[in-house]
C-alpha cells in the first residue's frame, strides 16, 4: 500500500469499528557528509518512516503504530491501539474537529543541490577548518540534512501534511595555544543549502573555540551576565517545559494560575511562530491537524499563554495554540517550533562576565533552579579583558528572565530535532558564579 491508501484503509477500518481515528504519517530523510585530512571519510544516508494511530473508544485513549504498510499490519496497529485503550481508566479523552487544509512544501529546492556540491561543501567546511595553525585535531567536519515529509488526518475531519527540512555544517575541534587545549562544537544551519557558506562558517566556529584559549579561573562572585545566545537558547529550551499545558494542568509549573502576570522584565517578550516563511521548523498544521498560528508567550514580561494541544486546552479552559506534537511512535504531547525572544534595542557591554557555552544542561524544569558550568570571556571597563572557565552559573530561570536589563538586536538560530530556537544576546543584571 501507499501511504495515503493505508490512511484511508485505517480510516475506513476506525469508521466501521466506531472508534475515533486519528492518524500521523511520517517519512524523515537523514544525509550526512563527513569530511578528514581533505577526503571523505563517510557518507550515510537513510530514510525510515512510518504511521501512527491514536483512538478514541468511549473516551478511553489508545496508541499504536507500524513501520509496515500491509492490511495485516495496519489491522494489528488499530486492534492494539483499541485494546490499550480499553485498558485505561480515563474516560475524559476526545479528538479535535478538524480540517482539510492545503499541503504545504517548506523545502522546495532548498535540498535539491547535487550529491557532488554537497560533499564539495563538507570537503570546503574541513579545509578551511584546518587553516587555523592553533587546530590541533578536527574530531567531527561534517555536511548534514534532515527533512520530514508529515500527514496528519482523523475521522473528525482533519487533513493536512507538510515536508519540512533544513541543511548544516556541524564541527567538533580541539584547539591548542602554547599549553591550553580547548575542545569546542557548533553547528550552523540554514533552509536551503545554498546559504550556507562552509568557509565563513569554518573561520566562526574556530573564532568561538580560539577565543576560549589561554583561559583563567574565576573569583567566585555575584557578576553582571551576558548570555551569547546560543547558551541563552540552551538555558531557554531546558525550561520551555514551564510553558507545557500538561505541566500547568497538573500544577506542575511555577507558571501555573499565572496568566496575566508579570513573569520577566518589560524588555522580554517570547514568541512560537510556526508560520515564519522562512523558519528552521515551521509547519502549518499540528499533529492534531490544528492549523498552526503565531504564538505570543510572553508580551512585555507579562504572561500570555501556555503550548497547548486539543486535550490540555479543555482542561485549562483556554484556546488551542496549536501545539500538538507526536512522532508516528509516539504519544500527545505538546513541542514548540520556531520559538524566539524577540530582539532588542541591543546590549552595550559593561562589567561582567560574557557567557559563551553551557555545559550539560540539566536543570530542575519543576522549580526552575539552575546551576550549571560553563565557559566565558571576563569582560572589564567596556571590553574583553580575558576568557575565563573552570565556574558554575546558578539562578532560577525566572528570577533570571526579570532581571534582564538588555536584549540584543539580532538573533542567532539554532535548530535540533524538528524544533529552532532564536535568541539575542541577553544581558542579566547579576547572577552567582562560584569559580575558584
Amino acid at each position: 500500500m501507499t501511504a495515503a491508501e493505508a490512511r484511508a484503509y485505517v480510516l475506513a477500518q476506525g469508521r466501521a469499528r466506531g472508534v475515533a481515528v486519528e492518524l500521523v504519517t511520517e517519512t524523515g530523510r537523514e544525509l550526512t557528509v563527513r569530511a578528514h585530512d581533505r577526503r571523505i571519510e563517510q557518507l550515510t544516508q537513510a530514510v525510515r518512516g512510518g504511521i501512527g494511530v491514536r483512538v478514541v473508544a468511549g473516551g478511553r485513549v489508545g496508541y499504536g503504530y507500524t513501520e509496515e504498510l500491509s492490511p495485516e499490519a495496519l489491522d494489528w496497529m488499530l486492534r492494539e491501539a483499541v485494546e490499550n485503550a480499553g485498558l485505561q481508566t480515563d474516560t475524559a479523552g476526545f479528538l479535535p474537529a478538524g480540517t482539510a487544509t492545503p499541503r504545504v512544501d517548506l523545502v522546495g529546492t532548498g535540498l535539491s543541490a547535487s550529491l557532488e556540491t554537497k560533499v564539495q561543501t563538507a570537503l570546503g567546511f574541513e579545509g578551511t577548518l584546518r587553516e587555523d595553525r592553533r587546530v590541533k585535531q578536527i574530531l567531527i567536519a561534517s555536511y548534514a540534512e534532515r527533512e520530514w515529509d508529515v500527514h496528519v488526518a482523523s475521522t473528525e475531519g482533519a487533513d493536512g501534511s507538510y515536508r519540512q527540512g533544513a541543511a548544516g555544517l556541524m564541527a567538533s575541534v580541539v584547539m591548542r595555544d602554547g599549553t591550553s587545549l580547548k575542545q569546542g562544537w557548533d553547528d550552523a544551519w540554514a533552509a536551503d543549502v545554498r546559504a550556507l557558506d562552509p568557509g565563513r562558517t569554518a573561520l566562526e566556529f574556530t573564532e568561538r573555540t580560539g577565543r576560549l584559549l589561554g583561559a583563567r579561573r574565576l573569583a567566585t562572585g555575584r557578576y553582571s551576565a551576558y548570555f551569547e545566545p546560543k547558551a541563552f537558547a540552551a538555558l531557554v529550551a531546558a525550561f520551555i517545559p514551564m510553558w507545557s499545558g500538561k505541566a500547568v494542568a497538573e500544577r506542575k509549573s511555577p507558571l501555573a494560575g499565572r496568566l496575566g502576570d508579570a513573569i520577566a522584565a518589560p524588555l522580554v517578550t517570547i514568541v512560537d511562530d510556526p508560520t515564519l516563511p522562512e523558519g528552521l521548523a515551521s509547519r502549518p498544521v499540528d499533529s492534531e491537524g490544528t492549523p498552526a498560528a503565531r504564538t505570543v508567550l510572553v508580551e512585555g514580561g507579562v504572561l500570555r499563554a501556555y503550548l497547548t494541544n486539543s486535550e490540555t486546552a479543555a482542561r485549562l479552559g483556554v484556546p488551542n495554540t496549536g501545539h500538538a506534537f507526536r512522532g508516528y511512535r509516539g504519544t500527545l504531547g505538546v513541542a514548540p517550533s520556531n520559538l524566539f525572544l524577540a530582539p532588542g534595542p541591543g546590549v552595550a557591554l559593561r562589567d561582567g562576565v560574557v557567557i559563551t557555552e553551557l555545559a550539560g544542561v540539566h536543570a530542575g524544569t519543576n522549580t526552575g533552579e539552575f546551576s550549571v558550568q560553563a565557559l566565558g570571556l571576563r569582560v572589564e571597563d567596556g571590553a574583553v579583558a580575558y576568557p575565563v572557565e573552570e565556574f558554575a552559573v546558578a539562578g532560577n530561570f525566572l528570577r533570571l528572565l526579570r532581571e534582564i536589563t538588555a536584549v540584543g538586536d539580532r538573533l542567532r538560530w539554532d535548530y535540533g530535532f524538528r524544533l529552532a530556537y532564536g535568541m539575542p544576546m541577553v544581558e542579566v543584571r547579576e547572577l552567582s558564579f562560584a569559580g575558584a
